[in-house]
């Protein structure tokens, strides 16, 4: 078991890596970011078309936002922390945009299925959809 401790603990570091809070922050920021790719990958796969949801936006912004404080506060790299300075910016007019079509979005009266606010009829199951305030529809 020395080589596994060795191999793990070289010098006392796990991995061979000097650990601290803020090591901690950017490997929690990496691994969320790589995170986002299985989500995509797996709603894409289970709707059988390319689909990218909400979850990979908001995977996206908490990532990007660690890896910019670690570059900031610990690594004080420009080009680290210009690469993350403004990654922000699409994610949070993505997930915006999200929200703006949730809230457009018509519920059937019937069987409570989203449809899109141009739609006259339900495409679950064909009950004639009302339009008059979509939005009290999405709070329901």
């Amino acid at each position: 078991m020395d080589w596994l401790n060795h191999l793990l603990l070289p010098n006392g570091h796990f991995l061979g890596i000097e650990w601290s809070t803020w090591k901690v922050i950017g490997w929690m920021g990496n691994l969320i970011f790589f995170t986002r790719f299985f989500v995509q990958w797996y709603a894409t796969e289970k709707r059988q078309q390319v689909v990218v949801p909400p979850l990979f936006w908001w995977l996206s912004l908490a990532g990007s936002i660690l890896l910019l404080l670690y570059a900031v506060f610990y690594e004080r790299d420009s080009v680290f922390i210009f690469a993350y300075a403004f990654t922000w910016i699409p994610y949070i007019r993505n997930l915006l945009i999200h929200r703006r079509h949730e809230l457009s979005q018509l519920g059937c009266p019937s069987c409570g299925h989203k449809c899109p606010a141009t739609a006259n009829f339900c495409g679950q199951c064909g009950t004639r959809l009302d339009k008059v305030a979509p939005q009290q529809t999405a709070k329901a």
